[in-house]
This record gives structure tokens, sequence and C-alpha cells, in this order.
């Protein structure tokens, strides 16, 4: 098992709701085009839609990384857990493809 695997980030109640409920308005995104291509819409509309949900995933993404940053991050460099460092770096790298 990777070392990311055998990690955890405990997370508020409040957090996971919220983290939840942006999925949840993900999932309804990816929905609607679904049904936009079943009824055949006009491809512009569609890629419109999609630029949506590529924007509400980044967005996700960049409110997750937020809150590692300030939350496993600094809890692990504070315990002199330096590898904390390669992990991000690799991190940014997959966020820069």
């Amino acid at each position: 098992m990777s070392e990311c695997c055998q990690k955890k980030t405990l997370r508020s109640e409040e957090e996971k709701k919220i983290i939840t409920n942006r999925i949840n308005r993900i999932e309804g995104q990816l929905t609607g085009i679904k049904k936009m291509i079943q009824e055949n819409r006009y491809c512009n509309d569609v890629l419109i839609q999609l630029s949506a949900v590529e924007n509400s995933v980044k967005s996700l993404s960049n409110h997750i990384l937020e809150n590692h940053l300030y939350s496993c991050v600094t809890r692990d460099l504070e315990n002199g857990e330096l590898e904390i460092i390669d992990e991000l770096i690799s991190l940014f790298k997959k966020f820069n493809k």
C-alpha cells in the first residue's frame, strides 16, 4: 500500500458536508451533460457545460489543496516530517499537467 493510502485526513462534519455538496453539484452537472448528449444538443452548448464542470472540479481541488496545506502539511512540518515537501512537489507536478 502506498504512503498516501496509509495517511488519513480528519475533516469536520461541516467540511465533509461542504465537499459532499460540491461533489453532488458536479454530479448533477455531469448528469445534465449526459442528458444533453442523449437529446442531441448543440456541441457548443455541451462544451460550455463541460467547461463549467471543469471549473467546478478545479475549484473543489483548490479548496481541498488549501485545507491540506493548512492542516496536514502544517502538522507534518511541525512534527519534523520533511518528506511532506516531496509529496507536495509531486502533487504540484500533477496539478500542472
